[in-house]
């Protein structure tokens, strides 16, 4: 079966994932994620737990925010949506304010570790296809962007998963991708 970029005349080959990834760097993991409950802690909860409840299908205001979270009743609410939030409850031991303050913050695809930690699972997610790549997203500048150049780009090149020089002059030629004809002329 084609997909729908083969129906209009593209390759596979031509599309490139490159999910936004939020990175978060310290000495240990425990540094990290040190770093990242601060900045999760930062999310004012009164706007937090709103995005809790939109996760969760149910109304979380009524929630003890500084107990664990309670059994969610079944809603018409997305099953995926609400089960990510009760497992990164569960996963993490985190209180109902916690959870809220995440989800209120970035609650999107985040790697929180050590420079060869966030390297590893990179390298993992571009050897199994689960991208071609990452927008990078820093949780503070310039700090967290010089962390991710200082400190990760080496580890990456180390790996020889990240190029040292650029051959093309636009991001098309360096992601290796053809110019479609222009349908228009």
């Amino acid at each position: 079966m084609k997909s729908r970029a083969e129906k209009v005349g593209r390759s596979r080959d031509h599309l490139k994932i490159l999910p936004g990834c939020f990175v978060v760097v310290g000495d240990t993991v425990e540094e990290a994620r040190a770093k990242r409950a601060k900045l999760d802690s930062l999310v004012h909860y009164s706007n937090a737990i709103g995005s809790l409840s939109i996760a969760l299908g149910h109304d979380a205001s009524k929630f003890d925010p500084d107990g664990p979270l309670p059994d969610i009743p079944e809603s018409n609410a997305s099953k995926s949506g609400q089960q990510r939030a009760i497992d990164l409850a569960k996963r993490e031991n985190l209180t109902v304010r916690q959870l809220a303050q995440r989800l209120g913050g970035h609650s999107g695809v985040a790697m929180v570790g050590t420079p060869a930690t966030i390297a590893e699972e990179m390298e993992e997610w571009l050897r199994t296809e689960g991208s071609d790549g990452f927008t990078i997203q820093f949780p503070y500048l310039p700090g967290g962007l010089g962390d991710f150049v200082d400190r990760v780009v080496p580890e990456l090149q180390r790996r020889g998963i990240f190029r040292r020089e650029y051959q093309g002059k636009t991001l098309r030629d360096n992601l290796e991708l053809p110019r479609p004809k222009n349908r228009f002329f």
